[in-house]
């Protein structure tokens, strides 16, 4: 029998992964129960560990576990985290292992009393900041750049909470949205070049906030959505209301194209931006630029949908679920030893040849990065009886990794880095191969003004890259065998 790992390998489909998801509840006297339910909503941010720490005014309570957060959290384990403020975090690992001991949020004591924190990003200098500090004495219980945050944090004079973290964020360079907790404080914040997203709601029932990465968390919590947490904000929730702060430099918004994309649940709203119309949008965009004599557009499912039901609205041809997911393949997927070609997609994603057979088929995906899966689903739409299959995606190629909070494989293995559109084309098996510009997508998303990063695109990136940084990333994006 094959191991949980090798299993999970099988299955895993060619895409980035975005490496978690933050909630954090005050004011709610079942803020533990909320919390898990902003975590199930952001479940797409993060599978592989879940966690929450909540506080009564007095003392922090801490319940992780790996795994789902179905997985993790029952009656038995909520009812251990008392009090009326909590955080939770979800984790798809980019910087750390995949193990207990790098569940989030991280949870310590120090002299100025109890402090957990659940960070969604990744931190470009925490090699250089670990060496250092390990220098100065300071013994890491995990593998995550996150746990650099707490080593500065208890170096930083002063008893304001807020300073205190404020000041040892200074001295780190990369994406974080965090939420934090102490005894009688939530905080929120967001990095100066706002990559990840953070959403600020209140509690309809008992007027609390909630702190959250998507808005689609405050809608199954029952909060009302407030604001974005603005680039460089660092917000104080406690029992005498919320303080906003702006102790960062002003540099300029680069929030994470790519979450409109793909990551984001498409319920959710981005600093203004609707998901969902945001890709029909993409999706529109690709007709315009890849008008194809067809006869059906197919979604690769389910981050392909949006675009592909805009592409068929602006080309005129029908829209069919072609491929059909399966979404209850789990970590212990056992294979037949004598599998077929493609069985890792066939697990996830089936043919319809009553739909496909003898059509010419536009496909729609999010993205290529390796382009293994994508050669597999061309193959798997033939099988199927397709006569011609015309590939358009919703990204432009991705020719650089990304050093910002998302799992990404090395350049060497981005597909578009190393070949030509046509060489792509031909290496994936399609008919026609075509990929949105990048001043398509920002037309789609509002426009370059907005403020975005595409590096994973363009290859400019906002913040330095030190040469090395990549090693330490875990990567987790693996191919279909």
């Amino acid at each position: 029998m094959q191991n949980d790992n090798v299993m999970q390998h099988a299955v895993e489909d060619d895409h980035f992964h975005d490496e978690c998801g933050v909630v954090g509840v005050f004011g709610h006297p079942e803020a533990a129960n909320l919390t898990y339910l902003g975590l199930y909503a952001l479940q797409h941010r993060g599978q592989e560990s879940a966690g929450i720490v909540s506080g009564d005014g007095g003392k922090l309570f801490v319940q992780r576990g790996m795994g789902r957060v179905a997985d993790v959290f029952g009656l038995e384990q909520i009812s251990r985290l008392p009090g009326e403020q909590a955080i939770g975090h979800v984790r798809y690992s980019t910087a750390g292992g995949s193990e207990l001991r790098n569940t989030q949020p991280i949870f310590i004591n120090y002299r100025h009393g109890a402090f957990a924190v659940g960070h969604n990003g990744n931190l470009v200098n925490a090699v250089e900041l670990r060496t250092r500090l390990e220098r100065e004495g300071a013994i890491f219980h995990t593998d995550m750049d996150t746990e650099v945050i707490v080593h500065l944090l208890a170096r930083v004079p002063g008893e304001d909470a807020g300073a205190r973290l404020a000041a040892a964020l200074q001295q780190v360079s990369g994406a974080y949205s965090l939420v934090c907790l102490t005894e009688s404080r939530l905080i929120g914040v967001r990095d100066p070049m706002g990559f990840r997203p953070l959403v600020l709601g209140r509690l309809i029932d008992s007027g609390g906030f909630v702190l959250a990465s998507e808005t689609c968390a405050l809608d199954l919590m029952g909060a009302e959505f407030v604001r974005d947490v603005e680039p460089g904000e660092l917000i104080v929730i406690s029992k005498s209301g919320i303080e906003s702060r702006k102790p960062f430099a002003s540099v300029g918004r680069r929030m994470c194209v790519f979450e409109y994309i793909y990551f984001a649940r498409p319920d959710s709203v981005l600093d203004g931006i609707h998901v969902y119309s945001a890709r029909k949008r993409i999706g529109q965009a690709l007709a315009r630029l890849h008008p194809r004599d067809a006869d059906v557009v197919v979604p690769v499912p389910d981050s392909g949908v949006a675009a592909a039901m805009g592409y068929a609205e602006a080309s005129g041809l029908p829209f069919e679920l072609g491929l059909i997911r399966n979404h209850y393949v789990g970590r212990t997927f056992i294979q037949p030893a004598q599998r077929g070609r493609d069985f890792g997609v066939k697990v996830k994603l089936n043919a319809q040849p009553n739909i496909l057979r003898g059509k010419r088929v536009v496909l729609v995906d999010d993205s290529i990065v390796r382009g293994t899966t994508s050669a597999k689903i061309v193959s798997l739409v033939r099988a199927a009886g397709a006569r011609e299959v015309h590939f358009v995606v919703s990204a432009p190629p991705t020719i650089g990794p990304c050093y910002y909070g998302i799992d990404t494989p090395d350049r060497s293995q981005l597909i578009a880095a190393q070949h030509s559109i046509e060489e792509v084309r031909k290496i994936i098996g399609a008919d026609s191969l075509g990929y949105i510009t990048l001043d398509a997508l920002y037309e789609a998303v509002g426009g370059r003004g907005q403020g975005f990063c595409d590096a994973c695109f363009s290859d400019d990136y906002p913040l330095p890259t030190p040469e090395g940084h990549g090693s330490r990333q875990l990567h987790l994006i693996k191919e279909l065998r």
